[in-house]
């Protein structure tokens, strides 16, 4: 199909006058995009914003930029191109994206970050797989056509702060709903599709007693003792949750729940006051962000009745939905098609639940593996290059033209 829209859309190619694919792969690993939940890793991506505009308004895009409302240094971009229906049902596509990376620590890395570097047949940097080449992907499969011939819209999405607060996919939720049914996320997945994934919950729960003489118990109320029934209370709750909701698609087909950091106290012979302890959960599709928390309120407020310790339970970030799109989508069938692979189901999460959230059937699909991701000397194998420009290429063409 995609040779028989070629012939037709390239009778007159435009001119496209943006870089050639290595030069922009260069340009965008050279950005500093880096999102943390920590100030002091923060960095902005209104520059990666910037550069893209330039690049998308090269090839006849309508280029809108969209400052977060929290966060107005950093911004969205929509890009798209095509005919676009004011009323009525779309069934145009979009490619979607995240502009920033979590940070890196240089010492670790064997080549600079910040510069594509070519080796062993690989191409070398923080956001090779995770994922800003993705874009210049996009840019290099578009070139094949002649976008006067679509006669469905193509929208990019390029999105802000993915790796930390989801500001950036939540405010497209607040703010808009692009003018298609059907998109595709770049995410690193090997060129495999993947239809589903677990949504995650990352929260902190904090006890207050109080302080006193080490040498008297009773002189205080200690913090971290009342933790110990926290911790428990919260891998029976583990227990039950997995006990109620199982799914073989996935790997790990319960819900997980990880103790990742606690602290409290501030010296030995100090009855400790405060406790504090951070998880994340990961929620299977099915599972509910807000009842998750409500359960989770109930067994704390059953655990601490009657007793003088004072608890606060409080989101770390914004808890991000599973997302499920169903096997017969015609996105998911024609990702299948392209790639030559089984739609599968994922740990990692994406931003593909605030797409779902607009009518937006989604589908997870890239280059590179999330092994490479959030680790030192992260790469994208040059053998899933051109496959996946390929990929993409064949997609434009069935939803586009």
């Amino acid at each position: 199909m995609l040779q028989e829209n070629r012939d037709l859309a390239q009778i007159t190619i435009m001119e496209k006058t943006t870089p050639n694919l290595m030069n922009m792969l260069h340009q965008l690993i050279a950005i500093p995009s880096m999102s943390s939940v920590n100030p002091s890793f923060d960095t902005s991506n209104r520059a990666v914003i910037d550069l893209l505009a330039g690049w998308f308004e090269a090839l006849g895009f309508t280029v809108q930029v969209m400052p977060l409302p929290r966060q107005p240094h950093k911004a969205n971009l929509i890009a798209t191109i095509g005919p676009v229906q004011e009323h009525g049902k779309n069934q145009g596509l979009m490619l979607a994206g995240h502009t920033d990376t979590v940070p890196c620590e240089e010492k670790f890395w064997r080549f600079n970050p910040f510069r594509l570097t070519e080796r062993e047949n690989r191409l070398y940097g923080l956001g090779t797989a995770d994922m800003k080449s993705f874009f210049a992907l996009i840019i290099e499969a578009f070139k094949r056509f002649d976008a006067s011939r679509f006669k469905r819209p193509l929208v990019v999405l390029a999105t802000a702060d993915e790796e930390s607060s989801m500001e950036g996919a939540a405010m497209l939720v607040e703010k808009t709903r692009p003018p298609v049914r059907y998109a595709v996320i770049g995410e690193p997945t090997g060129l495999k599709p993947a239809n589903a994934h677990k949504g995650m919950v990352m929260d902190g729960i904090r006890l207050i007693g109080r302080g006193g003489h080490s040498s008297n118990p009773t002189l205080g109320l200690n913090a971290m003792e009342s933790m110990h029934q926290v911790l428990g209370e919260l891998m029976r709750w583990r227990n039950d949750l997995q006990r109620r909701y199982q799914d073989n698609r996935f790997a790990v087909p319960v819900p997980t729940l990880n103790l990742g950091h606690i602290h409290g106290g501030d010296n030995p012979n100090r009855i400790c006051d405060q406790c504090e302890v951070h998880f994340d959960l990961r929620l299977l599709p099915g599972m509910d962000v807000q009842s998750v928390h409500d359960e989770l309120h109930a067994r704390l407020t059953a655990l601490f009745a009657g007793t003088e310790i004072k608890w606060e339970c409080f989101p770390l970030k914004p808890g991000t939905p599973p997302m499920l799109t169903p096997q017969d989508s015609r996105i998911v069938r024609n990702c299948e098609l392209y790639s030559q692979a089984d739609a599968h189901a994922v740990a990692f999460c994406t931003e593909g639940p605030y797409l779902t959230q607009l009518g937006i059937e989604t589908v997870i699909l890239g280059p590179g593996n999330i092994a490479q991701a959030h680790q030192p000397d992260e790469y994208l194998a040059l053998s899933n290059v051109q496959p996946y420009v390929d990929i993409l290429a064949e997609l434009i063409a069935e939803h586009c033209l």
